[in-house]
């Protein structure tokens, strides 16, 4: 396979996978985000910081691949079933003119509609399966699972990096720094996708990074003052 083909491959893989990579990437920023803030809050011990932040972003990597596994394989499963249990032929006709005029569709239009498909069995399931708000494309449960581990444990990283080349003090703020630029850019990303206000977005993702922060510290603080020696 040439350098070409797998390129135009992976393209077509990330397009394919772009909602699932966006929410991978600010699951992991902000859960250990709040998880390394947590900790550095209460130690000036960079070991401390650094095993706490990788456990956890490893977990939660593996954890949130096997829920996308699991996700896009359930989906795939539920229209599998709604595609066998689609009538065909001419027991189809009645049941998609009910549904195309229950989607909108005049009484004439659906019928017509109806009519035209009657003596194609893939055109009448896939009619069918369309009124029941089946995905266009079928999504590959092993390809969503790798680039939610991927962007997870990608994003996680960020927030933890910084602990690695400076001192704890240090490095509570360039940590802040960075993550804060990284929810900015996820929330341009989430605005694009969803077609969505890109400021709203960007301020919504930017503060639940921010509190996810705050809990954390919140939680080790009580913590380390209930259990001090």
């Amino acid at each position: 396979m040439t350098f070409g083909l797998i390129w135009q491959k992976l393209r077509r893989s990330f397009g394919n996978s772009a909602g699932t990579i966006v929410f991978g990437m600010e699951d992991g920023t902000v859960s250990i985000f709040g998880l390394i803030f947590g900790v550095a809050a209460t130690t000036s011990n960079p070991k401390t910081v650094l095993i706490a932040g990788a456990s956890g972003a490893v977990a939660a990597a593996v954890s949130m691949m096997a829920g996308a596994y699991l996700d896009v394989e359930t989906t795939r499963d539920k229209e599998d079933a709604a595609r066998g249990a689609s009538p065909t032929g001419a027991r189809a006709v009645p049941s998609l003119s009910d549904r195309l005029a229950k989607a909108g569709l005049t009484s004439k239009q659906s019928d017509a509609l109806a009519v035209a498909v009657q003596h194609d069995p893939d055109a009448v399931g896939g009619l069918l399966v369309a009124l029941n708000g089946a995905a266009a494309t079928a999504l590959d449960p092993s390809e969503q699972a790798l680039w939610m581990l991927f962007a997870d444990f990608l994003a996680a990283a960020v927030p933890i990096l910084p602990f690695v080349f400076v001192p704890v003090p240090q490095a509570r703020f360039v940590s802040g720094a960075v993550t804060l630029a990284l929810l900015v850019a996820l929330g341009v990303g989430r605005a694009q996708i969803a077609k969505r206000n890109a400021l709203r977005t960007v301020v919504e993702t930017v503060s639940i990074g921010i509190a996810a922060a705050l809990a954390g510290v919140a939680i080790s603080v009580m913590i380390d003052r209930l259990f001090v020696a």
